[in-house]
Parts: structure tokens; sequence; C-alpha cells
């Protein structure tokens, strides 16, 4: 697989997760050794699921680590290409759209839950996702990010 995490801006960007992450939780996403380039590694190998997207008016992904990619059954070329809109629904994007802007009022929720769609159709939910505000190291908002383990397939 193509070292996608070894990009110089990826690299950079993980690093916008990883503070802003840290920022407003005040826990670390991942134990933070070594280089930017070594912690972009260690984000994208994470069997957390990682994604996270920017600030367009219909913000495109624009990170997913290997545990990501895996769900929504994509390449990373194919996920960095998508409006994250697309990774619900449409009955379900109201809610989504709620729940981000909450994230972005407050710079973090805990506890999220929702139901997400695989690029071929499958349908999960999502329990006990962190969604946070991404920021660069001026302090803007870059982005918006989220990060869960617990996710299981519906039965249609």
């Amino acid at each position: 697989m193509q070292k996608y995490w070894s990009n110089p801006s990826t690299v950079e960007w993980c690093q916008y997760l990883l503070n802003s992450y840290a920022y407003w939780t005040k826990h670390d996403l991942l134990q933070r050794d070594g280089t930017p380039l070594t912690q972009a590694k260690q984000l994208f190998d994470h069997s957390k699921i990682i994604v996270s997207h920017g600030t367009q008016t219909d913000p495109v992904l624009n990170f997913g680590n290997h545990a990501a990619l895996r769900l929504w059954e994509m390449d990373w070329e194919q996920f960095t290409r998508t409006p994250s809109r697309q990774t619900a629904e449409p009955m379900n994007r109201e809610e989504r759209s709620r729940m981000l802007a909450q994230a972005r009022s407050q710079g973090y929720i805990s506890n999220y839950r929702g139901i997400r769609i695989s690029s071929t159709g499958k349908r999960f939910l999502i329990n006990h996702a962190i969604i946070w505000t991404v920021q660069n190291a001026s302090g803007a908002t870059v982005g918006q990010a989220a990060a869960f383990s617990d996710w299981h397939f519906l039965n249609d």
C-alpha cells in the first residue's frame, strides 16, 4: 500500500489532528513519540477509525486512516475526493449537520452516536465517537475530525 501518511501535507495535517484533539479533550489520541512522520504513520495504522474533512462549503474528506478506508470500503484517492456528507444516507444528513454544528460551537463533542454508510451501501452504527474541531498552528479552524472504535454493521 502506498504510504499516503508520508506525504508532507498529510504529515502536517496529522499534527493538526493530534494537537487539536489534545487541545479540546485534554488527552492524547495516541502516544506522541517520535517525529511528526512517525506520528502520522501511527495515526494511519491506529486501530481506531479516524477521519476528517476540511472547511469547504461542502466539506470533502481529507484524511482517513487504514481502518477508516476499510470500513468505508474505499481507497485513499476515492476517500479523499468524497464529500463528507456522503458518509451518511440522505435521511441522516440533517442530524449529522446538527452534530457537526454543535462540535464547531463547543470545540468537540463526545459520546456521539449515528448511522453511516459505506461506499457499497453497507450501513453501520457508530457509538461513542468523539468529534472535534481541527485547528492549524495559528489556531484557525481548518476542519473537523472524528475518532471511534465502537461500531457495528446493521442488518436491513
